[in-house]
């Protein structure tokens, strides 16, 4: 099996998702298959059992498919979902957030609690979308949660595919859900990413006592695979930084580096049509300072 995020080249088809796998005691990732363009990939969502209710790092990105989430849940455990991490604030990890039950608390870093809210605020909004659920506690650097017996610590890195990144770390199970931090097999997508910063970011994670890093985009592979793959993103970023900074100093305009901009075997990565222009606007903008200040 390549490493790839194409289910396609994976020998997988539409009847084999949505995925579930179990990670650990209490512990399974959830992989939904979505249509970008004229390319197929993976969005994961991870959700955590307790004794006092259910974790869910990431919802999906829409009421149809996180309520299919919320069903495979049920048919594992009959314990409620008590607590949504915002992870990433995108919609394809918000926009189905209404489907879980009231009540629930949904965690998020006040930079992602603003742009929900602004989204929520926007006078153009369709009237048919599905409201914006906004989160009922921030976390701006830590929090700890003690489900029953289960520890589970919502972190702060660092700024990094949306400024408000946050990850779900379980430290007796060493496991760590890193959202769209972590896009495997995915050219880095940068819409409102800090590139150094995400490479930073990584770094951090990669310090940290972990056997599984589970990504927000792509397949979830072996604890021993995965780890290889986030070394590769880091370098994946690092490399997409590097071709922006040549021609940036090469004196060449935004639009210029966008055509002339290649980046070696990232080009077969999924996204890459849709996703690079942007990531060369992205560094453009670091290198000009015209990224917010943290």
């Amino acid at each position: 099996m390549g490493r790839t995020a194409n289910p396609v080249d994976r020998g997988l088809t539409e009847a084999d998702f949505p995925r579930v796998q179990r990670l650990g005691d209490g512990v399974y990732t959830y992989e939904a298959l979505r249509t970008a363009g004229d390319e197929r990939f993976t969005t994961v969502s991870m959700f955590v059992v307790t004794s006092a209710g259910v974790l869910v790092a990431d919802g999906q990105g829409s009421p149809e498919e996180t309520q299919r989430l919320a069903d495979k849940i049920a048919d594992i455990t009959d314990r409620p979902v008590t607590h949504v991490v915002i992870c990433s604030d995108h919609g394809d990890h918000t926009a189905g957030n209404v489907s879980f039950p009231r009540g629930v608390a949904f965690l998020a870093h006040p930079t992602s609690a603003a742009t929900l809210a602004a989204s929520a605020a926007q006078p153009d909004r369709a009237p048919d979308a599905p409201p914006v659920i906004l989160p009922t506690e921030l976390v701006e650097t830590e929090r700890v949660l003690h489900l029953g017996g289960t520890e589970v610590r919502v972190l702060f890195l660092g700024r990094a595919h949306t400024g408000g990144d946050l990850v779900v770390y379980l430290p007796r199970e060493r496991i760590l859900f890193m959202s769209e931090a972590f896009l495997h097999r995915v050219f880095p997508a940068m819409r409102s990413a800090y590139p150094s910063e995400w490479v930073a970011m990584i770094g951090k994670a990669q310090a940290m006592d972990v056997e599984t890093y589970v990504p927000g985009h792509g397949f979830v592979d072996s604890p021993a695979v995965l780890k290889e793959e986030l070394e590769t993103y880091r370098r994946a970023l690092e490399q997409v930084i590097a071709e922006g900074r040549r021609l940036h100093a090469a004196g060449l305009s935004v639009q210029q580096a966008v055509a002339q901009a290649r980046f070696g075997e990232l080009e077969t990565w999924s996204l890459r049509a849709s996703q690079g222009a942007r990531a060369i606007q992205r560094v453009y903008m670091e290198l000009n300072g015209e990224l917010a200040p943290r």
